[in-house]
């Protein structure tokens, strides 16, 4: 009975650790020489409830949604562990400060939408968030499109693309940003945004603060009510904010970006799906 437990949970962690590993216009095709599966990529294909990865059939607007905020971040242990996927080791970049990295890039969905990332988070194709094999997580990374300049900036919180010649996997709000939806893959330029671990100066000199959209509507009435709600089940600070009859809850301020985060995440998980965060 001991030894089914440690099976299970080597599975467990091995499916965490794996990510994305597939693009959602581009299935990869198995090859007849394809050794079988081990137990936990076995595991990591059945723990998704789609088979294949697909855009949202009625996907929200991602214009609203803003670059992800490069900030200084501690690594997660997982982040900065060495790993093995399909017989392949991966070593992570100890110091990425200047690294930069050019190849394809594909972008991961449906399929992924609300499963863990390789380090514990919830992933949300709704926010600019990314995929790299060999980055510490989490790390902040410029995108930019060699076929039309367009860049983003992403936060990379998950592992994969694991196929040849593709460095990074996008969430779908920044592959339509980027235009990458409608090519599946696009030749990209990467570059890591790091920021030194502020000091106790620093931060009496300049505290960013934060705040949470959760959404927006003309009904006044309702984004009050709406408003007040949220604000009782999180316990945060909340008000609508109106401009040009267009009325908007708004959680915060927060001066702490993890805290933020967790909000954020809590947020989505009571169905307000485009909610973001901005600086204020």
């Amino acid at each position: 009975m001991q030894t089914f437990y440690k099976v299970a949970s080597l599975a467990l962690l091995s499916s965490v650790i794996v990510g994305c590993s597939s693009t959602p216009t581009e299935p990869e095709p198995v090859a007849p020489s394809t050794p079988p599966l081990s137990q936990s990529d076995r595991y990591q294909e059945e723990r998704y409830d789609l088979k294949d990865d697909t855009a949202p059939e009625k996907p929200m607007s991602v214009e609203h949604v803003e670059d992800a905020m490069p900030q200084y971040e501690p690594y997660s242990l997982g982040g900065t562990r060495d790993y093995t996927v399909r017989g392949k080791r991966y070593h992570i970049i100890k110091d990425p400060k200047g690294f930069k990295q050019k190849g394809q890039a594909s972008w991961y969905g449906k399929k992924f939408h609300g499963h863990q990332t390789s380090i514990g988070e919830v992933y949300d194709m709704y926010s600019m968030s990314a995929a790299h094999k060999e980055l510490p997580l989490p790390s902040y990374v410029k995108v930019t499109n060699l076929g039309n300049g367009k860049s983003a900036i992403v936060r990379v919180n998950d592992r994969g693309p694991f196929h040849d010649g593709r460095i990074i996997d996008l969430s779908f709000a920044a592959a339509k940003k980027l235009d990458v939806i409608k090519t599946g893959v696009a030749n990209v330029e990467i570059e890591v945004i790091t920021v030194d671990k502020p000091n106790s100066q620093t931060k009496k000199q300049a505290l960013p603060k934060y705040q949470i959209q959760v959404a927006s509507s003309s009904n006044k009435e309702r984004v009050e009510t709406l408003a007040n709600d949220l604000g009782q089940k999180l316990s945060v600070d909340s008000f609508v904010n109106s401009e040009n009859e267009i009325h908007r809850v708004i959680l915060g301020p927060f001066d702490d970006y993890e805290l933020t985060q967790k909000t954020l995440e809590q947020v989505k998980l009571l169905g307000y799906s485009s909610a973001f965060v901005r600086k204020i």
